[in-house]
């Protein structure tokens, strides 16, 4: 292993991400009675331009009013873009109002690392203001080319502060990229594969480098569960831990993919006791089932069973 390592800075149970329109403020209490992991309140592209500012509201009033932490929930909000008028207030009244209950902020379009560094001496100052005890963490949506194209940039960057994890936002991505789609998050029939393979892996890949936590984002078409899962499923072997729902039927389908089924947990400690056992004779492999196992083995099952286990604690 290099001597240079970046450990996940912050580990959160994240296998299904619920969008919730900061306009919709019906729908806050079904959300908070859905059973999902985390919840991001959102204030950009699902509300429109004139509702942007009493979905602001919306949102404070729901963050200070609902128990968000105890239904187990994981509370983020999704603030607009640097590039709009609305962001400075959105990060201002949300800290000031309902800052001591968020727990992370979502920052759309991300292009470079710069954009996050501003939100990040926006929280910097406005903690510090409010005396909150709890530091509010960044997460950044990776969905336009120079988003991409600085990735790894954002990531190595970000480590060092508040940013925990990247998001890979499909939709948004594939109109900057100009491809020639109009799903969400679908397979292409016009394309010998899937078209986001290489995105995705790509941010993956710079999120597992710098201690990140990647997510998918969102599958459009509510009516495919199949869909969805088979999107889910690419998104979980490329590294993904979870993956977001625009609708809360689809969070059971997150939940499906993104939690270890018992044979692959009881698969792992079996890898992991068989490695234990060799390693007191001396050697560094063993044999399970006709298959070599070492070193290797063992951080790939010990990754199964640690994910088995924080789903365990939050579901008690």
């Amino acid at each position: 292993m290099s001597h240079t390592l970046y450990e996940t800075k912050i580990q959160r149970v994240q296998r299904c991400e619920l969008a919730v329109p900061g306009s919709r403020p019906e729908m806050f209490e079904k959300a908070l009675k859905s059973g999902v992991d985390f919840i991001f309140l959102d204030l950009e592209d699902a509300v429109a331009p004139d509702d942007k500012l009493q979905a602001r509201k919306n949102i404070i009033q729901a963050i200070n009013d609902l128990d968000w932490k105890g239904h187990g929930i994981t509370l983020s909000v999704r603030i607009n873009g640097l590039d709009t008028q609305f962001m400075v207030r959105d990060v201002v009244d949300l800290v000031e109002q309902a800052g001591y209950k968020i727990d992370t902020l979502l920052i759309p379009k991300v292009g470079v690392y710069a954009d996050v560094y501003m939100v990040e001496a926006m929280l910097n100052q406005l903690e510090m203001q409010q005396g909150l005890k709890n530091r509010i963490g960044i997460e950044a949506l990776i969905e336009t080319a120079l988003g991409m194209a600085n990735v790894e940039d954002i990531a190595r960057n970000g480590a060092s502060g508040r940013l925990e994890a990247l998001h890979f936002g499909v939709a948004d991505y594939a109109a900057s990229n100009r491809a020639r789609t109009t799903n969400i998050g679908g397979l292409n029939p016009g394309y010998p594969g899937d078209q986001w393979h290489a995105a995705i892996s790509r941010m993956t890949v710079a999120c597992r480098a710098f201690g990140l936590r990647p997510i998918d984002g969102p599958f459009g078409d509510i009516q495919d569960p199949e869909g969805y899962k088979q999107a889910a499923r690419r998104a979980a072997a490329l590294g993904c831990e979870g993956k977001w729902a625009i609708h809360p039927t689809q969070i059971a389908l997150a939940n499906e993919v993104f939690t270890p089924p018992a044979a692959e947990i009881e698969k792992a400690r079996r890898i992991l006791a068989a490695l234990k056992e060799a390693a007191a004779q001396g050697k560094g492999a063993a044999s399970l089932d006709g298959r070599l196992i070492d070193a290797a083995s063992e951080r790939m099952a010990n990754n199964i069973v640690k994910a088995a286990e924080a789903i365990a604690a939050k579901n008690k």
